[in-house]
Parts: C-alpha cells; structure tokens; sequence
C-alpha cells in the first residue's frame, strides 16, 4: 500500500471510546480527514464578522452543484432535513412511500414527518440496495414516492428504478448520505433521480461536522426550498443586506417554514472538503483493495461488491459472517472498533405496524461488520485490522 500523510491535527482528534485491552492506540470505525486548511477557512469566516448564512454558503452550493453536474443545490443543516424538505416539496399527501429498511432512521422518520407511510422493500443480499423487484411487487395506487439509499456509497441500480417511477409519474428521492462522490453509469449520485439528499455529518465522505444538501433539477422546487429551509422567508439575510439594499428590512413570509438553513462556518469547511474529495475518496479505494485481496482466501468471511454500473464512494466497509458478535469482541479486545449499518428500522417497535415483507433483509442484517475505514487511517492501522481479522477463528 501507498503511505498516507497524516497531519498532526487531525491526528489529534479523538477516536471512539472502546473498551480495549491492547496498549495500542485504538483505531475507530470513521475519522474525517481534516488538517490546517479547514482551520484556515473557519477562521477567515469567523473574522469576516458574517457567521450565518451568507456568501460562503452560496459558493459552497454553487460548487457542489457544478461538481454534481445538478442545475440547482440548497445546503441545510442535516442529511434529515434534507429529506424531510425535499419529500415535503413533492408534496406526497399522505401517501406511501417505497422505502428501505436497511438505513439510518433519518430516512424513514422523514417520511413521517410528512404525515405519509413507509412501505419497506427488501434488498439485495450483496449490495444491500432496495431490490428493484421489491418495489415492483410494493407498489400501489397509494404510491407518491421511492426513496432509495445508495448503501456505502454504491449505487443503487437506478435505470430499472427510473423506469418503474416513469410508468406511474412518480417521483424518485436518492438519499446519497453514503455515496458522496460516487457515480452510476458515469452519473454522480443524488443527481440522476428528482432530488438528492446528501449528508456532511462528521462520519462522511464529504465532513463538515453535520451539515446537508439538497440536489434538484426544478427551478420552483429549488424556490420553494429556500423558503422551506428559513421559515418560510422569501428573502434570506444575506440577499437582503447585499442584493435589495434599499429595502433591506422587509420580507415576507409564504409559507410554513423550518430553520433547517447551513451556515457560513460549516460551508467553509464544505468548501475545503469539497477540493479534497476526489483524493479521500481515492484513499479509501486503495484500503479497500487492499482489504480485498488481504480477505479474498478467507472463505467464512464474505466481502463487499461492487457491480459493474457504479463506482462507489466506498463509505464503508461492510463484511459479512456468521459469528459477527464474537468477530466484534475480537477486534475491540485489540483496539479496533467495529459495528453493525444497520438494525433494520422495520424491527423498531415504531416501525412494526408498517408493510415490511423483507426476508433478505431479515436474514442478511444478522451477519454484517463495518470494518475501520477512512482517507487519513495510516497503513500500518489498515495492516492492524487485517491481521486481527485473519487471526480470528470462525468455528
């Protein structure tokens, strides 16, 4: 493996707490990839005296639009308030939504909040994507939406999706929080289907602590989103004091809105992790390849795919075994945090009155491992994690 290069401030940030009994320095599952150049960027924010929403915000969604190669992109302050503003701007009036289980519950609760009904389709047993076929077989006159997850960053197989949506004019919601970066067909992913929702939380691909985006084709969609993000505001405070000078007290408010914008601050840091991401994402391909050939012998353990339509972001590191609790036990007994993506929400009491006719998803949850997996993790921690893994027995 190439060396990678690892700043003595970002080697400073504090990993998750395990309880370990290794003298080595623990090795967490995420880490973002920061160094003086965030730090730089956050301070010139802080002593230009415009901490809110402002210019920064701005040039971060005018890039990260250009970057995506999506006409329009509103930045929030969460992947979860992405979501529930763009299944809100479709207006799914109180119809069902085709959806997953396998995700964070981010993507299922945002469906809640407006007042519709999750219907979870299972999943592939390699990708753990929404199973096309599943769809197909949930769909009903009820239907307003699918809401896809590109788990780990891989895509989703969208044409076979798009294609169901168009038959019935329904609109498709990519939720991309894993997949910044990542592409289907040569596509960036959160701008093939009607909206993307991307996450900035500290754990992705693209981290500015907590932070979101929302990708759209629709000019009124994109309107409308400003005003949702700011409480409803036709005007946020940078327009006002920069573009309407003369009338810089006064706007109106249209509609029932929410206090979901980003700031200054976190799109700063957006700016700087936006030029980084094509070479995080290339460090994360390169520990992943070499997690691949180090594994390819272990018959007990299975690794991930990826598929010949996508070149995923590589979020994460999903394996896949039958004793998956003493494999965690294991790795943490020598420093090297582990954990499970995810609990199927349908299992949550919450969720149990929902449709979930999901066998796969059921049987395939039970056996999965998140390994350690980041652009500033050092070779010599990647070489920890495959040794502490080949070292396990499985039997």
């Amino acid at each position: 493996m190439g060396k990678t290069r690892t700043s003595s401030k970002s080697a400073a940030l504090q990993p998750e707490k395990t309880s370990v009994q290794s003298e080595l320095p623990p090795i967490p599952i995420f880490r973002p990839w920061y160094d003086e150049t965030e730090e730089r960027a956050v301070t010139e924010v802080l002593r230009s005296g415009w901490i809110g929403l402002g210019p920064k915000t701005a040039e971060f969604e005018k890039r990260f639009a250009s970057y995506i190669e999506a006409p329009y992109a509103v930045a929030v302050n969460s992947a979860t308030a992405a979501l529930h503003l763009a299944l809100q701007v479709i207006n799914l009036s109180g119809g069902e939504v085709i959806t997953t289980s396998m995700t964070f519950v981010s993507s299922n609760h945002a469906i809640l909040y407006n007042g519709a009904v999750p219907v979870f389709a299972d999943i592939e047993p390699d990708t753990l994507n929404i199973d096309v076929h599943s769809i197909e077989r949930n769909l009903s006159g009820q239907t307003r939406a699918i809401l896809v997850v590109h788990y780990g960053g891989h895509a989703c197989d969208m044409d076979p999706i798009l294609g169901l949506a168009k038959e019935r004019n329904i609109p498709v919601i990519e939720d991309t929080a894993h997949a910044c970066g990542g592409t289907y067909k040569g596509r960036k992913l959160g701008s093939i289907g009607a909206i993307g929702c991307f996450s900035f939380h500290a754990v992705k691909n693209l981290a500015t602590g907590d932070g979101g985006m929302i990708a759209i084709h629709d000019s009124e969609f994109d309107k409308k989103l400003r005003r949702l993000r700011w409480c409803g505001i036709d005007k946020d405070t940078w327009n006002r004091s920069e573009v309407d000078q003369k009338y810089s007290w006064y706007y109106t408010v249209q509609e029932l809105g929410f206090k979901y914008h980003m700031n200054d601050i976190t799109a700063a840091i957006g700016l700087v992790q936006l030029g980084k991401l094509e070479r995080a994402n290339a460090r994360r391909r390169q520990i992943v390849n070499y997690y691949n050939e180090r594994f390819a012998n272990l018959e007990w353990l299975e690794r991930p795919v990826e598929k010949q339509y996508t070149r995923s972001a590589l979020h994460n590191y999903v394996i896949k075994l039958d004793r998956r609790d003493e494999l965690i036990g294991h790795l943490q007994a020598r420093g090297i945090s582990a954990g499970v993506h995810y609990f199927p929400n349908h299992l949550y009491n919450m969720y149990r009155k929902f449709k979930a006719n999901v066998p796969v998803t059921e049987r395939v949850w039970r056996r999965l491992v998140t390994l350690p997996l980041y652009p500033g993790m050092k070779d010599e921690d990647v070489e920890r994690v495959v040794d502490a893994i080949t070292h396990f027995t499985p039997y």
